[in-house]
């Protein structure tokens, strides 16, 4: 049998840049993204430099021995005085995870902890107070779009990250040329497959649509509808899936509570705490209002997308072509969202609508200056300023702003606010 590709993860490099620090490093994202394939490639990194320990803890053995006794289990595995490395998998199912972690972080000083997990609120809650200063967090989701090209062909994967830089350093204020692309039609097809299929590792190596959609059933009859409801001590499952489905049938739109409730027949601190658990175990991602003028912005409610379209577009049984959907430009803004979080990871990330409805979709703050985003994905015979984003612009004068196309590039100046025409595929 032919040896499945491992597609390097762009959070990897980051890791390894911390490697030799004490750290506890707490690896946080949703099922299936590709965490303990990660773990086995910096297991593979580690190896010359001393022992590597693999635990998984989903193996109930495991999870049994250590809970009993976790010192004398870890004591264990260690001879010697090399450097031990302790890579542990599903760490999100050890009772009282920070307890445990600082007493082995305390006792084993030669030891290096690296864990992973499937929900923000157990990495993140159970083990933030027990271990302040003691511990950093990275996030890995689904492929981003370049990783999503390096798994199927290297050669768009380096002319997107060629591309792409154009566009970080521009929003980082630096000069940029543009000029006629002659690449950016060998993209859309793939883009397209992205935006409908999603980033999944397994979805995106599997090798028809049949086998993908089986495979995005798997996550949400796993992870979706079963580890989350167990999360959730969930007694109404249907009450929970109809919620779901509502909140994906409405990525791109401000957050009515009202509507949902009504829709789902749920009441509001039900369904107010439904979204905060699907938002820490990354199946949803809300983004606030920008707002200095709480008289004439929004300043809110927010916006829904989903960490994967792809398993967004499972729960509303939908994967037809982007030309033959109603929903492609949500769907759209939904994949630049997520591709602006990749880009600039920890920064806030915000729309901005005034009570007059003029709006642009995202606003994002590089070195903490605002620059509006705003997406247009169709063909423009010339780049053209909507009255929305002349109407941020006049507001806050940034430097720079973003329209994002299918397949323009251009610039234009609008008073002092140079404005980059983009097209979706590098970001």
């Amino acid at each position: 049998m032919e040896k499945q590709k491992i597609i390097p993860r762009e959070l990897l490099p980051k890791l390894e840049k911390w490697l030799n620090r004490r750290e506890i490093f707490a690896i946080k994202g949703p099922r299936q993204s590709g965490k303990t394939t990660l773990l086995k490639l910096l297991g593979e990194r580690l190896a010359g430099e001393g022992r590597v320990v693999f635990l998984n803890f989903e193996d109930p053995d495991t999870l049994e021995a250590f809970e009993r006794d976790p010192k004398g289990y870890l004591r264990s595995f260690i001879s010697g005085s090399e450097r031990h490395y302790f890579l542990m998998d599903e760490y999100h199912y050890v009772r009282d995870l920070g307890k445990k972690l600082k007493l082995l972080y305390d006792t084993f000083e030669q030891a290096k902890f690296i864990v992973t997990g499937s929900s923000s609120l157990e990495l993140g809650g159970g083990m933030g107070r027990f271990l302040v200063g003691r511990v950093f967090f990275f996030e890995l989701l689904p492929f981003s779009f370049r990783e999503f090209l390096r798994a199927r062909d290297e050669r768009l994967a380096r002319i997107h990250e060629q591309k792409s830089g154009l566009i970080s350093d521009f929003l980082a204020g630096k000069g940029v040329e543009v000029g006629e692309d002659v690449f950016v039609g060998e993209f859309q097809a793939l883009l397209q497959e992205y935006l409908i299929y999603g980033g999944y590792p397994a979805v995106v190596t599997a090798e028809d649509a049949e086998t993908r959609r089986m495979i995005l059933k798997g996550i949400y009859d796993t992870y979706l509808s079963r580890d989350v409801v167990e999360f959730l001590k969930f007694t109404d499952t249907l009450k929970y899936r109809s919620a779901v489905r509502a909140l994906a049938a409405s990525i791109g739109g401000l957050l009515n509570y009202g509507e949902l409730c009504s829709a789902t027949q749920s009441y509001f601190k039900e369904l107010k705490r439904m979204i905060s658990i699907l938002s820490e175990t990354y199946i949803l991602s809300l983004v606030r209002p920008f707002f200095t003028n709480p008289r004439t912005e929004l300043r809110k409610t927010p916006k829904v997308y989903f960490l994967d379209l792809g398993l967004r577009n499972y729960l509303i049984n939908n994967f037809n072509p982007m030309e033959a959907r109603p929903d492609s430009g949500p769907m759209v803004e939904n994949f630049v969202m997520l591709e602006l979080m990749r880009m600039f990871p920890g920064e806030p990330l915000n729309y901005w609508r005034t009570i007059a409805k003029a709006e642009v979709d995202f606003v994002i703050r590089p070195e903490g200056v605002p620059v509006p985003v705003e997406v247009k994905y169709r063909r423009l015979e010339k780049p053209k300023v909507s009255r929305s984003l002349r109407s941020f612009i006049e507001s806050y004068r940034p430097k720079r702003a973003l329209v994002v196309t299918r397949d323009t590039w251009d610039r234009v100046e609008v008073g002092e606010t140079e404005v980059l025409f983009a097209p979706a595929c590098y970001l």
